[in-house]
């Protein structure tokens, strides 16, 4: 049986554990046990209008009207306590078949009941408590506030924009870790490391259904798949790269090659490593390039779906190297150059040279330019392969961030034939992903304790991609993003602001103000 079904049973026959208090108020006990007609008695034994009951078919917010309707029934029975209402709503199971049960508890008629007079502290607390559960529905299933961090989306969605992510396009996800501290990611205000979260109740992975797939280009916000284990005093880096790194390093200083686990167990040892559930992993926000299933190859830059030239962003930048006429620019010449483009990024590579970020008008913008030489764009040569680019296995695959692939995406069902040659593609798939014990022994791959020739995939992934491409930590760097770490899809930009400026020079940025996600 599916998740879904065994939610939707949930709901259906939730007031069943109220049998017992439809006969204290008059009901008939069976009605209890008939979906919907259950909710329609209940509704009437709280004494609320017949659009309390109406808003239960509506998804999500359903949820927060059991909630109301669960306190209600508690002050039907002279509740009035906020800690009676908080047991009630924690502990429904027990307390409503208590209700109903117990010779000590007596149920009050809807026209005998008195209205009590909460003072001011409960008042406010109640609102606070209303609009605490109330936004963190909207928030989890529906409709969440984010703010781009980075630049690796410029200068389709800019570093300091508010916008707004929908949950509800490619259908919210049930939160891995129910329990946690509203309205913060994974750790606790004004602390350092502290864990907002806890790990004791884990809900496995569900989505509901939504508007749509996701579709090839969409800017989609996913959980970092690479945020699985994280080094607390180096948050913003690659966990698995600091340990590439750590063995790299090695093997430069002592001139042979590194032990199995020698690079992690050195990190563990140095530093504080933690592994976080997946909806507590940072939130990236990317374009997606490729579908499961689809092929993607990277020639000069140039990205390739199944063999044909992919969309290009009107505002996807390049790293361009930019030279001078013949001496250099002052600082503020510099400045104002930069300010001409609007470019917020960018160094200094020689005395007359400088590397930036350009689209492909304010290339040709600066190829007029008189003070200009020459605008030159950066390409790595095919077969130069870059260690930190997926799948990390230069001796396999030399592969970098502008000549890749090509690589066919994982779908679900698919199956792949697995060797020694291409186990790095689908290493972390298997074991991290999809929740295998992987293991590689005397050119063997065994999975699950029997040796494994091929795999079939248990779920989709995608391939993500930024605007700026020459600035973006993607799925070129890091692979494959799985269908259970899709957050959802990037809509509206509702504000602008340029970290750089003053409140009274050009702050907020009103052109970008209020805009659609392309």
């Amino acid at each position: 049986m599916s998740v879904l079904a065994i939610l939707i049973i949930i709901f259906l026959f939730f007031p069943v554990f109220m049998f017992k208090i439809f006969e204290k108020a008059g009901v008939h006990q069976w009605t209890a046990f008939i979906p919907m007609l259950n909710y329609w008695e209940w509704n009437r034994i709280n004494g609320k209008p017949v659009w309390w009951f109406l808003i239960l078919f509506i998804p999500f917010i359903n949820i927060f009207m059991v909630f109301l309707m669960i306190v209600e029934t508690a002050k039907a029975f002279r509740k009035h306590l906020l800690y009676e209402q908080a047991i009630a709503v924690l502990f429904p199971y027990v307390y409503l078949p208590y209700l109903g049960i117990s010779a000590h508890e007596k149920y009050v008629e809807v026209d005998k009941r008195v209205k009590v007079k909460k003072s001011a502290v409960r008042e406010w607390t109640d609102a606070i408590i209303f609009a605490v559960v109330a936004a963190t529905i909207i928030r989890t299933f529906i409709l969440e506030a984010y703010t781009i961090p980075t630049s690796s989306m410029e200068k389709s969605l800019l570093v300091g924009d508010f916008l707004f992510v929908s949950k509800v396009a490619y259908g919210p996800k049930i939160p891995n870790t129910p329990i946690a501290f509203p309205f913060v990611h994974h750790t606790l205000p004004l602390t350092e490391f502290t864990k907002s979260y806890l790990e004791w109740i884990k809900l496995p992975f569900y989505r509901f259904p939504g508007i749509g797939p996701v579709k090839r280009y969409d800017a989609v916000v996913f959980n970092y798949p690479s945020g699985d284990t994280v080094v607390l005093e180096r948050q913003n880096e690659d966990y698995y790269q600091i340990v590439r790194d750590t063995e790299k390093q090695f093997e430069k200083q002592n001139g042979q090659k590194y032990k199995p686990g020698m690079g992690r167990d050195w990190v563990w040892n140095k530093y504080q490593v933690t592994a976080r559930p997946v909806d507590k992993r940072e939130n990236y926000i990317k374009r997606c390039m490729a579908l499961p299933g689809d092929k993607i190859h990277i020639v000069d830059k140039q990205v390739f779906i199944n063999d044909e030239e992919a969309f290009n962003p009107p505002n996807m930048q390049f790293n361009y190297e930019v030279t001078t006429q013949g001496r250099n620019l002052n600082q503020f010449e510099l400045q104002k150059l930069l300010d001409e483009l609007d470019i917020s990024e960018g160094r200094a590579i020689a005395s007359t040279k400088f590397l930036l970020p350009l689209t492909g008008e304010k290339v040709e913008k600066l190829r007029k330019n008189p003070r200009i030489k020459d605008v030159e764009l950066e390409i790595r040569p095919r077969g130069d392969a870059y260690p930190p680019i997926f799948p990390h296995d230069p001796q396999h695959f030399k592969w970098n961030e502008d000549n890749f692939g090509p690589l066919v995406i994982p779908s679900k069902g698919m199956t792949v034939d697995l060797s020694d040659e291409n186990i790095a593609l689908y290493r972390k798939v298997i074991g991290v992903y999809e929740n295998n014990k992987l293991e590689e022994r005397d050119g063997k791959i065994f999975i699950n304790g029997e040796e494994a020739h091929s795999y079939t995939f248990k779920q989709g992934y995608y391939w993500m991609m930024g605007d700026n491409r020459d600035n973006s930590a993607d799925s070129r760097f890091w692979g494959f993003v799985p269908y259970d770490h899709v957050v959802g899809k990037a809509v509206f930009v509702w504000l602008s602001m340029d970290k750089n400026k003053g409140l009274f020079d050009g702050k907020i940025r009103w052109g970008k103000c209020l805009r659609l996600v392309k």
